[in-house]
């Protein structure tokens, strides 16, 4: 029986206000080195998505955050240039007083919807950060 190749999961976070101001992430490695990103990461074995979505937002940006809505699950096989990922987006409040860049992020900002027509973002988070705001006006 030949070895089946799966998908790795990984997960993306939405840090908004009340404003709807928003936390981004530049990237400090590959793939996507010094582009903004969504905080986000692989989930661990044995982890489900929802804690996997609150280490990874504590990790890269020192933010406790509280998930509000799953967004959507992004699965297109060239999302990443590495492998095959699914990712799973979350909106999420937090603290945003409490940034810190930190574990693979190079630096941390906050950014309004308007910031985004000028921005080179990593991967598909421009997608995922209008379908955030997309569902917020819900």
């Amino acid at each position: 029986m030949g070895k089946y190749k799966n998908p790795s999961l990984t997960v993306d976070i939405f840090i908004f206000d009340e404003d709807e101001n928003f936390i981004l992430i530049k990237r400090g490695n590959e793939p996507y080195k010094n582009y903004w990103a969504l905080p986000g990461g692989f989930v661990d074995y044995g982890e489900c998505v929802e804690d996997a979505a609150i280490r990874e937002a504590l990790e890269e940006t020192s933010i406790k955050v509280n998930l509000k809505e799953l967004v959507g699950v992004y699965s297109d096989p060239s999302r990443d240039p590495r492998r095959h990922t699914v990712s799973i987006a979350y909106t999420a409040k937090g603290n945003m007083a409490d940034m810190k860049a930190d574990d693979d992020a190079c630096d941390i900002a906050i950014f309004s919807k308007g910031d985004l027509e000028k921005m080179n973002l990593a991967f598909d988070h421009e997608k995922i950060i209008n379908d955030c705001f997309n569902s917020l006006s819900k």
